[in-house]
């Protein structure tokens, strides 16, 4: 691929096609990064083992790790920094140093499904709008499409989320999750909030799970007195839908 070729994204210092928010301690995140993948994406990947899957912004390749451990073998993991995908090469997985528009537009396979690992924040508008019909074009019917975003409706983290790094270009809600992948072509759309205290192990997840319960009550409440419609008030938000 030549860098004429090269779609540029607006990210620079966070590209998209990038995987940012693992540890510093690289070796740790498969660890850390398993338990939360199974516990809050698990459910959404189909049942058939040899489902096709595409995994972007793949980073050292922590969910292609935990896909492969539950079982799944036809995985590939794609990600546009080198010195990332080299660590996930040392640990076996299938994994290759590709920019994620150039390689959906050039690949001749489709996929059952298509799990971004970065958050679509670290794209503009224009280029979520032009990410998500090319991920639609490579999917087989019925095929699932996995994303996360920022939680613009939480009133304590959504401004802060969108401040505090200079590659957040836009946070998301329930609604907007829907509105676009809607306006995308995607079908039954169902956002749901991300848990992050999911290592039981540590008794004080089960008292944060509790507190942040308490605040989703509250903030629910207030919500309703403002008259807005808001369920979902967790850090970050997930979405899965479906090529129909």
């Amino acid at each position: 691929m030549t860098m004429e070729r090269r779609k540029v994204l607006t990210a620079k210092m966070e590209p998209f096609d990038s995987f940012w928010e693992g540890p510093e301690n690289v070796e740790k995140g498969y660890s850390k990064f398993y338990a939360f993948y199974k516990d809050n994406y698990l459910k959404f990947i189909p049942n058939d083992k040899s489902s096709r899957i595409l995994v972007v912004s793949c980073g050292p390749g922590y969910f292609v790790n935990m896909l492969n451990k539950e079982g799944y073998s036809n995985v590939v993991g794609i990600d546009s920094f080198e010195d990332k995908i080299e660590f996930a090469k040392s640990k076996g997985l299938n994994c290759i140093a590709a920019t994620v528009f150039e390689y959906l537009e050039d690949c001749n396979e489709t996929f059952d499904v298509i799990f971004c690992e970065q958050e679509l924040n670290h794209m503009t508008k224009d280029e979520i709008l032009e990410f998500l019909p090319l991920c639609r074009q490579k999917m087989n019917q019925g095929g699932v499409l996995i994303a996360h975003a920022l939680n613009g409706a939480n009133p304590i983290t959504g401004a802060e989320a969108l401040a505090q790094n200079f590659d957040h270009y836009n946070t998301f809600t329930e609604y907007t999750m829907k509105q676009v992948m809607e306006y995308s072509d995607f079908k039954e759309a169902k956002v749901f909030p991300l848990n992050l205290y999911v290592f039981w192990k540590n008794p004080l997840n089960y008292v944060l799970y509790l507190a942040a319960g308490f605040y989703t009550l509250f903030f629910r409440v207030s919500f309703i007195m403002y008259g807005k419609s808001n369920k979902i008030f967790t850090k970050k938000i997930g979405m899965a839908c479906k090529k129909i």
